[in-house]
């Protein structure tokens, strides 16, 4: 038969080796191609167990892994043998394959627009698929040998391009298995489907996956294979959308740190852990440090080392004084602390329903209206501009706090500076959640698809509330929730860039101006507060101007990526498990 597969994808589902564990030998008029076939992935070795002669070679290739890669074997036989070769190193994947017949595959007729899929082309290409896999906690890939790969026939690098930031939002990989080891079913699978988690153009997974598809339908491949896991419902309804379906094909790998989470069960005190929290206690234990849960509703724990216990509650210790507590929690005292140190801040007042707040408004145009004591955006209205929206963002944030705070609304992007230790350890660009119109689904509805993708991508952390506040902005831009923005329009459905309320995180701590860094630590340093989050307004992170707006007692320090927040602020507090 050809290289190309079988003619008849009937014969091929129904003599498919990959699918039928009992069988070693290939069924008549089929070729054998190489044997004992790994690939190197960049993340680890891609096993394609079916080209091996016995278990104990499979599982001394998969033990054969350098630290910090990830093995996999798949199309295993008899998977119980394999495990008995080494029960102690090898565990079943507790992944499900999924298989999309290229015969039957039809591509659609209608295209997203806004982006393009195509082949990893250049260094920064693959600089960029490791940022999407570090926002994921993905294993990254050397940059340098996948470039070199860019016009492999065995291996693509698949990315989604935004056209009108140029900016890399999507990838995936594909294996094509006849190249690999001369595959007699002419098989093909994909990899690492991975969308940056503050993409905001529709349905990039998706055209990741038919980019695939299509190449490998083009090359005469008769199935592509992939693997997801068991419990992500979300992905599982995509590829069936997409027509694939489940086959009984398993993967074995080992048991490294990596792998942990699959093949152990959490303690049963972490359950209620958010992820600030988790971020924290899951690197404590990566050193050795002792974990006790106090609350895990509320996030506190209480780290261990030798002698010494701190006591937390995310990435607020016990190392934190009360009173640098009680400066950041009050608006009014942290701006009146950083003024005096010299350091620049925003006009403010106490809102007291008098003319005096709309002489403010006047005097500034646009103004900020705050809870005095508050945190993760609640009750914050931004870019207000007229005396009824005054009046209404005062009531909605004295619902939070019953003092209020009128602020000038100083123009800039916002940035996140995170200080442990009086040390600049990471800074973010927040960036308030846009949607992109697609010319026929409503504003509401993109609103809800965002949020859900956010929520995915924070676990469960960052939500877009369809509450006055986005009604708000919505209607400033020109438009109802009902509307129907046209093809490629943008819209930021919130003026302000928290997390929880949808907004995004952009890594710039290469970028920051030395005077940022300066005004950060001196901030921290003015408050007496060793580790804080603090929100500056710039004109962009590496220039020097900047007014700072609040500090945070308690930053989140997770979706930082790739910057170590979790590392420094478990060295501040047990400097001696530092690692070099």
């Amino acid at each position: 038969m050809s290289r190309r597969g079988h003619s008849d994808p009937r014969l091929a589902q129904r003599h498919a080796q990959s699918l039928n564990h009992q069988q070693r030998t290939p069924p008549p008029n089929q070729e054998i191609g190489q044997s004992n076939v790994s690939l190197d992935m960049g993340w680890g070795d891609l096993i394609l167990a079916h080209t091996f002669d016995g278990p104990g070679d499979v599982a001394r290739a998969l033990l054969d892994e350098p630290s910090g890669r990830r093995n996999i074997a798949i199309y295993v036989r008899d998977p119980h043998v394999i495990l008995a070769q080494n029960p102690q190193q090898l565990f079943l994947d507790p992944s499900h394959t999924f298989r999309l017949w290229l015969a039957h595959y039809r591509s659609p007729r209608q295209r997203n627009r806004g982006y393009a899929v195509r082949r990893l082309r250049t260094l920064e290409d693959a600089q960029a698929i490791n940022r999407i896999y570090a926002a994921h906690g993905m294993v990254p890939i050397d940059a340098g040998m996948a470039w070199k790969q860019r016009a492999s026939r065995t291996m693509i690098y698949a990315v989604a391009e935004d056209l009108a930031t140029g900016r890399v939002v999507g990838t995936a990989t594909g294996v094509d298995h006849v190249e690999a080891c001369g595959d007699p079913e002419g098989g093909s699978s994909l990899w690492c489907l991975a969308v940056d988690p503050d993409a905001t153009l529709p349905g990039l997974g998706q055209s990741l996956v038919r980019f695939l598809a299509e190449h490998y339908q083009a090359r005469g491949r008769v199935f592509m294979d992939l693997s997801v896991m068991h419990d992500n419902s979300q992905a599982i309804s995509l590829y069936e959308k997409l027509g694939f379906t489940r086959v009984p094909v398993f993967t074995v790998k080992t048991k490294n740190a990596i792998n942990e989470p699959l093949y152990t069960e959490p303690p049963d005190d972490d359950a209620g852990l958010n992820v600030y929290a988790a971020i924290i206690t899951n690197e404590a234990r990566r050193r050795g440090i002792r974990v006790e849960i106090l609350d895990a509703e509320y996030g506190y724990f209480k780290l261990t080392l030798g002698g010494r216990s701190i006591t937390c509650r995310e990435s607020l210790s016990a190392l934190t004084s009360a009173v640098a507590m009680s400066r950041c929690a009050d608006k009014r005292v942290t701006r009146r602390i950083l003024e005096r140190a010299g350091l620049n801040v925003p006009a403010q007042r106490v809102a007291d329903d008098s003319d005096g707040d709309l002489e403010f408004l006047r005097l500034h145009q646009s103004v900020v209206v705050k809870p005095a004591d508050g945190e993760q955006g609640a009750g914050i209205s931004v870019d207000v501009r007229d005396g009824r929206a005054l009046r209404s963002a005062i009531r909605t944030a004295r619902k939070h706090d019953e003092q209020v705070l009128i602020e000038q609304c100083c123009p800039g992007d916002d940035l996140r500076i995170i200080v442990i230790g009086y040390k600049v350890v990471a800074a973010a660009i927040r960036r308030p959640p846009v949607i992109t119109g697609d010319g026929s689904t409503p504003i509401r509805t993109l609103v809800e698809k965002l949020s859900r993708r956010r929520e995915a991508a924070t676990d469960g952390e960052a939500h877009i509330p369809l509450d006055k506040e986005t009604e708000r902005c919505v209607r400033m831009a020109g438009h109802s929730l009902d509307d129907v923005l046209a093809q490629g329009e943008t819209l930021a459905v919130r003026k302000t860039a928290n997390l929880h309320t949808g907004g995004t995180l952009q890594d710039v701590t290469h970028l920051l101006h030395p005077t940022l860094v300066h005004a950060a630590v001196n901030a921290a340093r003015a408050l007496e507060i060793p580790v804080t989050g603090l929100d500056f307004l710039v004109p962009a992170a590496s220039q020097p101007d900047y007014v700072i707006i609040e500090a945070n007692e308690r930053p989140g320090l997770a979706n930082h990526e790739p910057q170590p927040t979790a590392q420094r602020f478990i060295d501040f507090l047990f400097p001696r498990s530092a690692v070099a």
